[in-house]
């Protein structure tokens, strides 16, 4: 406690003086005998009469000397005489079964504070809250807010005190009706005459989704990792998608232009073992084996992916280093759902990856990173034909052969603050070699670059946001240099994430090769792969230059409204002259306006209400490449999502 240094020489002249007879305390009473058992000297024989005493100076009016605040002051490492501050009620205990708590002595300086029997039965006793097993806004055990009860659970394999069970139940429902180019069926169509090279553009998609996922863990994690961490999550997606032409949902003629399509995968299954602290503040280091998630920037620009791998991390200097040195075996897709096949082969590509994260640096409030991700792809010899019978792997593009590359991601990542200025930011650079360009059929080098930046700025209720990205295209795809630059497993938040157009929608690329689109649904780059799923990276592609303004309001607690415009490109189109076979063709990919509503009654993300639109005006590059049998000006995506969660 602080005392005003302009006081001291009052309190020291106090302290001389002595304390007033009025105010002085009562002496303690005295003992008959000392310890000894002699008899204690009485104050004649401790002070002889031999001088006169100084009579005591007059009394001290302490209110005109010293403040009233002061007084009620105790300063640091002294106790002012006379004082004797106020002690509230003696605190007792009723906890039946509990054990008795340590005395005060054994918590020297602690004197202010009483120890606690039970912590976890803390709330409850004191009649606070009655835990519910189908509430998780309080406390409740199966959220892992207190400790399992052993003797309830005798089947369980595990040993000592401090178990805890999290369950998790998420239900995910997506209502999408959209519009974009359905290029014709080859050999039929669902009306006689159609015989554009695009058809009818209306289509929508229904998926409700259902996640359970459980969690074993070991320790007193408030402050510091687990112990030991067993968890699985499952997730069961049913989907049914209406499209108007045949040969988009499935590669037979014979099938409808409609599908209904359900799945189970499972998107995490790991084993997290705690493997010691480096420090007396839990910086510790750890290791998880198993599926788990795992992404590789702040904003999931190049891998954001569930996958089945090997972790080790942790943390240094109280917090301020987080690292992760990694290796993922890549699961097999499910073609409609998206989730992690399990029952297939995983495939024959490897991701070994190692991060460092920087706290405060080189500004404080903002946290840099740096990483080197290694992409090891083994397939040239795999033929990979998806669930509507499409071939992914090699993708149907130039010479048809398989492919396999080693590509190297060097990268450079911040988050965070400097001053009022929210900001994030990522910079790659793809090296490597492509060992079989399907332009050439011959080994390629990979050199090409991305950069993103999201700046935005709070003002009270509302945030101001100007995002820029850019990835590089390839220039001349006949060398032997694929410019075009791809990631491994995009998942971007970023320029209005799911609600942009751009995002989130898939844009098939009819003309130069079936199956193959310009982008993937999720993602933002144009990178003319056959799937983000089950596809390879492709470095043969024309890049994506984008710029892009919104702002988030919130409205109340409960309510968001957002905003977003931005603006595409392609960076370079000679990939897509060559498949179109066209002498030119427009950068210009168009606007992609969005507007999004957020409700949450709770205010917590318990329940979450989304509903967004958003439409892509084309510009003179994509009206090149797409057209429409309604002849419209304009495409359009409505999304209507709720997620509820226990």
């Amino acid at each position: 406690m602080s005392v005003d240094v302009s006081l001291l020489p009052i309190i020291a002249t106090l302290a001389a003086q002595g304390t007033p007879a009025a105010e002085a305390p009562p002496p303690p009473a005295a003992d008959p005998a000392t310890a000894d058992g002699s008899a204690a000297p009485s104050a004649t024989d401790q002070a002889p009469a031999t001088e006169e005493l100084t009579p005591p100076p007059p009394p001290v009016d302490w209110q005109e000397v010293i403040k009233d605040d002061l007084v009620t002051q105790i300063i640091e490492g002294r106790r002012r005489p006379g004082y004797i501050p106020d002690l509230p009620d003696q605190l007792t205990q009723d906890n039946v079964g509990a054990l008795r708590p340590p005395p005060p002595q054994a918590f020297p300086g602690m004197d202010d504070q009483l120890p606690v029997p039970d912590r976890w039965r803390l709330i409850e006793t004191l009649g606070v809250v009655k835990e519910r097993w189908f509430d998780p806004y309080h406390q409740n055990t199966l959220k892992g807010d207190r400790p399992i009860n052993r003797d309830k659970v005798k089947w369980l394999p595990i040993k000592g005190d401090d178990w805890f069970f999290v369950a998790n139940a998420v239900s995910d429902t997506v209502f999408e009706p959209r519009t974009f180019p359905i290029p014709v069926g080859v050999q039929t169509t669902s009306r006689p005459g159609s015989l554009d090279v695009f058809g009818k553009n209306r289509s929508f998609v229904f998926a409700q989704t259902f996640i359970a996922g459980a969690a074993l863990i070991k320790g007193s994690t408030a402050f510091k990792p687990p112990d030991v961490e067993y968890r699985v999550t499952l997730a069961y997606q049913a989907n049914y998608v209406d499209v108007p032409e045949r040969r988009v949902l499935d590669v037979r003629p014979s099938k409808p232009s409609h599908r209904y399509d359900s799945f189970l995968g499972v998107q995490e299954l790991f084993v997290d073992k705690h493997l010691g602290n480096d420090s007396d503040r839990y910086d510790f280091h750890s290791i998880r084996i198993g599926i788990q998630p795992f992404q590789s920037d702040f904003r999931g620009f190049l891998f954001n992916d569930s996958q089945l791998g090997i972790r080790f991390f942790g943390n240094r200097d109280n917090n301020r280093f987080q690292y992760n040195l990694a290796a993922f075996w890549r699961l097999e897709k499910d073609t409609n759902s998206g989730l992690n096949d399990i029952t297939q082969t995983p495939r024959d590509d490897f991701i070994f990856t190692a991060n460092l994260y920087r706290q405060d640096f080189p500004f404080v409030g903002l946290t840099s990173q740096v990483s080197v991700t290694y992409n090891m792809n083994r397939e040239k010899k795999d033929v990979q034909i998806d669930h509507n019978g499409f071939p992914v792997r090699p993708a149907l593009l130039g010479d048809l052969r398989g492919r396999e590359y080693d590509v190297a991601y060097l990268g450079y990542s911040a988050d965070g603050r400097i001053g009022r200025i929210n900001v994030t930011a990522s910079f790659y650079a793809a090296l490597g070699e492509d060992r079989n360009s399907f332009f050439t059929s011959k080994p390629a080098k990979i050199r090409a670059g991305f950069a993103a930046a999201e700046l935005s700025y709070d003002h009270d209720w509302m945030r101001f946001r100007l995002s820029g990205l850019y990835a590089s295209g390839d220039r001349n795809p006949y060398n032997n240099v694929e410019g075009g630059f791809d990631a491994i497993f995009e998942n971007p938040i970023f320029g209005g994430a799911d609600t942009s157009y751009w995002i989130r929608q898939t844009i098939p690329f009819a003309g130069g090769g079936r199956v193959i689109s310009i982008n993937g649904r999720n993602g933002i780059l144009n990178s003319l792969r056959s799937s983000k799923e089950e596809g390879q990276s492709n470095f043969n592609n024309p890049g994506t230059v984008f710029v892009g303004a919104g702002a988030d309001f919130d409205l109340s607690p409960e309510t968001r409204v957002s905003f977003n415009a931005n603006h595409l490109w392609f960076d370079n189109t000679k990939v897509l002259q060559n498949l179109r076979v066209e002498g030119s063709i427009p950068k210009d990919i168009g606007f992609d306006l969005s507007v999004a509503g957020i409700w949450r009654p709770k205010a917590t993300q318990n329940i979450v209400g989304r509903l967004s639109a958003a439409v892509l005006l084309p510009g003179k590059g994509f009206k090149d490449l797409f057209d429409n049998k309604e002849r419209d000006k304009a495409y359009v995506s409505i999304l209507a999502n709720v997620i509820v969660s226990f």
